[in-house]
Parts: C-alpha cells; sequence; structure tokens
C-alpha cells in the first residue's frame, strides 16, 4: 500500500462513527491509554478536530501546522482548567457549537486570515481541553491521561489533513465541493449535538 492510500485510509478511519459523546465516563482508565481513547470515543471530538485539520488544508502553507498547533496548545490550557475544576461556562454546547461552526467555516470554504483562524480553532480547543481535564479519572497519571489526549488530537488533525491533501490529489470531483458538502453534513451534526446536548 502506498503512502497516499495509507493517509486517505487513515483519514477514513477517523470519520468512522463512534459513540455519540466522549463524556459517558466509561472505560480504560489506564493514564495515557484512557487520555488517547477519550477524544476518539465521541463524535463530538472527532468531528471537530478532523475539521481543523481540513481547515488548515484550505488555508494552505503554514496554516497546516500552525492552525492544529493552535488548537492543541490551546487544548492543553483548557485541561488544565478542567482539572483544576477552574469553570467554564455551557462547555457541551461549546463542543457541540465548535462543529457546528467548523462545519460551516469548511463548508463556506472561507479564507480566513491565519491568525482569525488559529484565534477560533483555539477558542473552541479550550471547551475541549475542559471536558478532559474535569473528565480525568482521579486515580490515574494526570500526565499519562494528558499526554495522551494531546497525541489523539495531533492524530485527528493529521487525518484531516491526510484526508484533505488525499481529496485534492486523487479525486476525479473537485475536493472543494467534496469539503462543502461535508462541511455542510458536519455543521448539521454540531446542530443536532447542540439540540441532544
Amino acid at each position: 500500500m502506498n503512502r497516499r492510500s495509507l493517509v486517505g485510509l487513515s483519514g477514513l478511519l477517523a470519520l468512522a462513527p463512534h459513540q455519540a459523546l466522549a463524556h459517558t465516563g466509561v472505560g480504560e482508565t489506564d493514564g495515557f491509554l484512557h487520555g488517547l481513547m477519550h477524544p476518539i470515543s465521541g463524535l463530538d471530538h472527532v468531528l471537530a478536530m478532523v475539521t481543523v485539520g481540513l481547515i488548515a488544508v484550505q488555508l494552505g502553507s503554514r496554516a497546516l501546522w500552525m492552525v492544529p498547533a493552535s488548537f492543541v496548545t490551546m487544548m492543553a490550557a483548557g485541561g488544565v482548567l478542567g482539572f483544576y475544576s477552574i469553570p467554564i461556562p455551557s462547555v457541551e454546547a461549546g463542543i457541540a457549537l465548535s462543529v457546528v461552526v467548523l462545519g460551516v467555516v469548511l463548508a463556506m470554504q472561507t479564507s480566513l486570515p491565519l491568525t482569525a483562524a488559529m484565534r477560533l480553532v483555539g477558542l473552541f480547543a479550550i471547551f475541549h481541553g475542559h471536558a478532559h481535564g474535569a473528565e480525568m479519572p482521579i486515580e490515574i497519571s494526570a500526565f499519562g491521561y494528558g499526554t495522551g489526549f494531546l497525541i489523539a488530537t495531533a492524530l485527528l488533525h493529521s487525518a484531516g489533513i491526510g484526508l484533505g491533501l488525499s481529496l485534492a490529489r486523487l479525486s476525479r470531483i473537485p475536493a472543494r465541493r467534496i469539503c462543502q458538502v461535508g462541511g455542510g453534513g458536519i455543521a448539521l451534526a454540531g446542530m443536532v449535538l447542540l439540540l441532544i446536548g
């Protein structure tokens, strides 16, 4: 299997459906593994993080690494706030809203300035990080858990980037059109998450 195929496959696997939300409080509680599984066990997190990667591809150039890096950095900050029980209002609504807004940005093929894109994803990353930090089981290693959820996040961003780059290279249908439709679907999923949240 060549590298392009692997990148495309990893992007598709990242989009595979999981349980509706990552905030169930069940599952493996072994530090790193638990942290690694938390972001990929909920559709809300998967959609937001893969969409960040797709938006980074849409913006191109330095955005390929700066937009995901902003998300990871601010997610770590949000994780610390959650770990220390520093409240942020409407965390679950903020997570669902991130899916809506990021989906709309992707669907509209909005060419945001790099700093605006970094601020936007950074703002939403605080909500995602807070949820991860607040839901960390007490009996596990905070460092291992935090490392796990940051690595999982970076992998989901990479899957979005890989998917976006693969679409641009491999598809006969213009990648822009596919991203518009996909972004609309992501925004719609976020609306459902807002309604059921």
